[in-house]
């Protein structure tokens, strides 16, 4: 990869650990969402996030009966705007989501989402962030 910054797809195509994250976007239909202006804040669980759901979970949320449901994951790890960790350090927050929940984020010892950590924090795009996290954010309901 060269040292142009990309879209928020293509760059989490291009770095290789987010492969069932892009498959995810792309059953739900997001992939056009997540590549327009934005800006768009997102929190990318890993290939090892999604691999520690319980087994079939991935299989079955890809399915197209199970879009919508998909889809309101996957926009639980979406914020609108650009939001850099040192934006939240020392606070307390919980920013809509793109699906119109909420999420807490804590900036108070590292920066933690709805409980998963941030492990690699403002991965640069041209239309926002990514911030990778060790776990999938499920709905609260």
């Amino acid at each position: 990869m060269t040292d142009t910054t990309h879209d928020i797809v293509d760059t989490a195509v291009a770095a290789g650990s987010f492969t069932t994250l892009v498959a995810a976007v792309t059953a739900a239909g997001l992939v056009d969402t997540l590549k327009s202006d934005g800006p768009f804040t997102v929190f990318a669980p890993s290939d090892d996030a999604f691999a520690a759901l319980p087994a079939g979970t991935v299989e079955d949320l890809v399915k197209p009966e199970n879009k919508e449901k998909l889809t309101a994951i996957l926009l639980l790890h979406v914020v609108p705007g650009k939001v850099m960790a040192a934006d939240v350090a020392g606070q307390q927050l919980d920013p809509a989501t793109a699906g119109g929940e909420t999420v807490h984020v804590d900036g108070t010892d590292g920066v933690k989402v709805d409980g998963a950590t941030v492990v690699t924090a403002d991965i640069a795009c041209t239309n926002g962030v990514i911030h990778v996290i060790d776990t999938v954010l499920l709905p609260k309901g």
